[in-house]
């Protein structure tokens, strides 16, 4: 096989399902899949970013995820029709399964054990975004952005303020502002390419 496969696909997926794997490059505005188009494909990050967006009707854009690595269509597995559009934000590889051999492979019952334990800790994934989601302040959700998904106090950034705004439902005025107040109370470092968060 030619194409580069990420240690969790070749963990996780039957070698027969990892021979059907194809890459993708993606461009930033790039769709991956289509709102009400029948799923084809299951799609797994391996770099770049892409969110998962809806349009209300009244053409409001709303961001249901925001992935950066790892699957962002496992909804899809047993669905007629894609809930949402998936768009890239930045450049980045995409690794296609088709749905039908992935649906087929969940008969064998260790792939099928393997891929409830992988959506299990996608549901405390969510959990976590969504509790830090309803904090009430700026602050508080920087914070726990930081303390959750970074390492010993490290956020590394994938992306820009505007993203990372997004990501805790905040403007990223009100972010920027918030950054450089924890700045001045000697709580938080900014670095080129991460959030340092500082014990006083």
């Amino acid at each position: 096989m030619d194409i580069y496969i990420p240690e969790l696909l070749r963990e996780l997926l039957p070698k027969e399902l990892l021979e059907q794997c194809h890459a993708h490059h993606f461009e930033k505005g790039d769709y991956l899949f289509h709102q009400g188009k029948k799923p084809e494909y299951m799609f797994f990050i391996v770099s770049g970013e892409a969110v998962l967006a809806r349009t209300s009707s009244h053409g409001e854009p709303t961001t249901l995820q925001r992935c950066k690595g790892g699957f962002i269509s496992e909804a899809s597995l047993l669905v007629d029709a894609y809930h949402c559009d998936a768009i890239a934000t930045q450049n980045g590889q995409t690794i296609s399964i088709p749905i039908q051999s992935l649906r087929d492979a969940l008969i064998d019952s260790k792939f099928s054990i393997k891929w409830v334990q992988l959506l299990s800790r996608e549901i405390m994934r969510l959990r976590t975004q969504s509790e830090r989601l309803g904090l009430k302040d700026i602050r508080s959700k920087l914070i726990h952005l930081i303390e959750t998904e970074g390492k010993k106090g490290i956020l590394p950034l994938q992306s820009d303020y505007k993203s990372l705004a997004s990501e805790i439902g905040v403007t990223h005025e009100a972010l920027y502002r918030t950054m450089s107040t924890l700045e001045k109370d000697g709580l938080l470092k900014r670095h080129s390419d991460s959030l340092e968060l500082l014990k006083k």
